[in-house]
């Protein structure tokens, strides 16, 4: 993509993470204290579980190099503002799905460069081979993610009138955003999309709903209360599909690597609806 889809790309991004800093206070990282082992289930999933998961698929079902990377950068990429919603409208924990995004936010931004080197070095060929800067990439994510994360928190703890006012207003403006920027993405793909649907798509499924399962039934077997339970599967199955598409293009200025995210970022309102659909209905 050119240097002005790159910037609107970094644009979207910031938007979503200030998004969620208005949606945050101070008492959502405290709750670590009132519930420790959700908490600890939650992030299990998603620092650990999920990468595994995703290197099993990418390894197991022979995917295209730059197919199985863009799925490893998608599971270094748990949570988001997304995940928050869905959490919401399946009647799961909200408090802790937002404060299992918050700190799945700040500790990726330690586990991410680490996660993609490793997916750089065992998917591509010796000849192909890049890698990130791990210092520079840690300061680039933590640019695009805490600063407007910071600032939302701000604006709600000296204006919360206003910072619950602009928290729709926000979310609606990052999705279209991000449309756009997934429509960019297919347009320059466009000769290949096809392909990479048909093979991006099955294993972006299956990353999208075992890890929802795992979450959900873990979260189950460790007697985590049943509201709560919802949240870890949502957590644990609905990525950051904004981050892992700007980590792809900004970072590694690989289009092919955003195209997996890209495609989960349509599957998942399909799987965000089931988790839905499932949440409202289910029974404690």
């Amino acid at each position: 993509m050119d240097n002005i889809s790159t910037i609107i790309l970094a644009a979207s991004l910031f938007i979503i993470m200030l998004g969620m800093g208005l949606s945050l206070v101070t008492s959502d990282f405290k709750r670590i204290l009132i519930y420790p082992k959700a908490i600890l289930v939650g992030l299990t999933n998603q620092l650990i579980i999920l990468p595994l998961v995703g290197f099993f698929l990418a390894s197991v079902l022979s995917l295209k190099p730059e197919i199985a990377i863009g799925i490893m950068i998608l599971a270094a990429c748990p949570g988001g503002a997304t995940s928050n919603l869905i959490s919401y409208l399946a009647k799961g924990d909200i408090a802790l799905s937002v404060t299992l995004t918050a700190f799945s936010s700040l500790i990726t931004i330690i586990t991410i460069p680490f996660i993609v080197n490793f997916s750089l070095f065992y998917f591509l060929e010796e000849d192909q081979t890049i890698q990130l800067n791990v210092i520079e990439t840690i300061m680039q994510i933590l640019i695009i993610i805490i600063i407007p994360i910071g600032i939302g928190m701000i604006i709600r703890k000296y204006n919360e009138t206003f910072a619950l006012k602009m928290a729709k207003p926000v979310r609606i403006a990052s999705a279209l955003v991000l449309a756009l920027v997934i429509v960019g993405i297919l347009v320059k793909e466009k000769d290949n999309f096809i392909s990479y649907f048909q093979e991006a798509g099955l294993v972006s499924l299956l990353l999208n709903i075992i890890t929802m399962a795992i979450g959900y039934y873990s979260a189950k077997l460790f007697k985590v209360h049943h509201k709560g339970a919802i949240s870890i599967g949502i957590e644990s199955g609905i990525q950051n599909g904004t981050l892992a598409i700007s980590i792809a293009i900004v970072l590694l200025g690989n289009t092919s690597f955003a195209i997996a995210p890209a495609v989960y970022s349509l599957l998942m309102f399909f799987t965000g609806g089931l988790a839905i659909f499932f949440g409202i209905n289910s029974k404690k």
